[in-house]
């Protein structure tokens, strides 16, 4: 398949193909929810591996967690400080979300709202998508767009050189990820662009 153009890559994301694009970390595989299984045949991925999802907006988020008024205030809060950005919020899922995304049937999910703008465009036409680093498991993360397109031949990956004249987009280190604790605090599962200070002292 290698590079495609815009029009194309949502093509193929609204047949419920995976696909490639770049984000604010580094660069994503993705695919419609319910068809998160492909990324795991994909990428030769471990089972007990969660997907996250990641969207355009916080408002697309709502529907796949579930929480009180005074949760979701609190989740609110903190998404509209850090997205569109590089911090990933683990929340209780909602019945929406599908056991292809995390597999160990944690009852939590991993949301994001990336912070780049050809993204959340791709991401707006698409609606959320299950998503995860564009590498074979066990592997590091790749970076660049033809070397994508060379480790998965069969996969519609966006051309960045088309779209902004460029190979590389992305500053190449992963999301912060913060999990919600029933207690009404947060705890930190990685460490990432977001330092783990600054999501202490603001969290």
């Amino acid at each position: 398949m290698a590079l495609v153009d815009f029009e194309t890559l949502i093509d193929h994301a609204n047949a419920d193909e995976v696909i490639s694009f770049p984000t604010d970390t580094v660069p994503a595989v993705a695919v419609k929810p319910d068809y998160a299984q492909k990324i795991y045949t994909l990428k030769r991925r471990s089972p007990d591996k969660p997907l996250i999802l990641m969207a355009a907006s916080l408002e697309e988020i709502w529907d796949y967690v579930v929480g009180s008024a005074a949760e979701k205030k609190q989740w609110q809060a903190i998404a509209a400080k850090y997205w569109p950005g590089a911090l990933t919020l683990v929340l209780p899922a909602s019945d929406r979300v599908s056991g292809a995304i995390n597999p160990t049937n944690s009852g939590t999910v991993g949301v994001r709202v990336p912070d780049l703008e050809i993204a959340r465009k791709i991401l707006s036409k698409t609606g959320v998508m299950a998503t995860t680093s564009a590498n074979l498991s066990g592997q590091p993360p790749i970076e660049w767009t033809q070397e994508i397109a060379l480790t998965f031949p069969d996969l519609p990956v966006l051309n960045c050189w088309e779209v902004e004249q460029l190979g590389k987009i992305g500053n190449g280190q992963p999301s912060t990820v913060v999990q919600w604790q029933s207690d009404g605090t947060w705890q930190i599962l990685r460490q990432g662009t977001v330092s783990l200070e600054t999501a202490q002292s603001n969290l």
